[in-house]
């Protein structure tokens, strides 16, 4: 884990794409620092920049102007090829669609990060995570003989083991019914505390933000509030 003080931080930071209709501003004057170890939920409407912000933090998008800091490195002065490798080295993801590879089963779906770094215990380790999360009975069940809380789980011990520095999540409960989605929610809130990792969630879920150290709150592309 990266021993910085500060794990994720904007300056300035917006994003400007152009449309039919002309330019429209998506995210503005963004100013924003996140510790390491931090929980931090990203809130908001629908349309208000959330998701946007995510990716731009993760090196997933480029801004327009402003900068952005992933631990020590610099996300807005890299090209493609060196964000990339940023993120294969210090950050793990969850999505709202799980974002599973079909062709391959639970458990090779969450050795992936470790045989892509090159770890000789990525089995070993993915089977920890899939016991973890409860899931034991499935490793080599494919994503499409699994429900939609046992994917998310999948997905979750997935980013989990990428040993990332920074987990970044979006709407993890969104496509979930509401006792798989507190369910979720545990599993995410303990592994995190296990791990250690700083943790940025977009969520319209006020039970997830309730859990985590502080909620950012973005209307229409502005930082307008921080709430510990």
């Amino acid at each position: 884990m990266n021993n910085l003080e500060c794990m994720v931080k904007t300056i300035g930071l917006g994003k400007t794409v152009t449309t039919s209709e002309g330019r429209l501003t998506i995210l503005k004057g963004i100013d924003l620092e996140i510790k390491t170890s931090e929980t931090v939920a990203v809130v908001g409407a629908s349309g208000s920049g959330k998701t946007t912000l995510l990716s731009l933090l993760a090196g997933l998008d480029t801004s327009s102007e402003g900068q952005v800091f992933l631990g020590p490195h610099e996300l807005t002065a890299m090209n493609e090829e060196q964000r990339a490798q940023v993120r294969g080295e210090m950050v793990g993801f969850v999505f709202q669609t799980f974002q599973l590879l079909a062709s391959l089963s639970a458990l090779e779906n969450v050795m992936l990060p470790g045989e892509l770094k090159g770890d000789s215990q990525a089995q070993v380790r993915a089977s920890e995570l899939l016991d973890r999360v409860g899931l034991s009975h499935r490793y080599h069940h494919y994503p499409n003989q699994l429900s939609g809380g046992e994917q998310q789980r999948v997905a979750i011990a997935r980013a989990f083991a990428s040993s990332a520095d920074v987990l970044f999540a979006d709407e993890p409960t969104g496509n979930l019914d509401t006792a798989t989605g507190m369910h979720i929610i545990d599993l995410i809130f303990d592994l995190n505390q296990e791990f250690g990792t700083t943790l940025v969630l977009v969520t319209h879920d006020q039970r997830l933000a309730e859990r985590c150290d502080r909620a950012i709150n973005i209307e229409s592309g502005q930082l307008v509030e921080s709430v510990n």
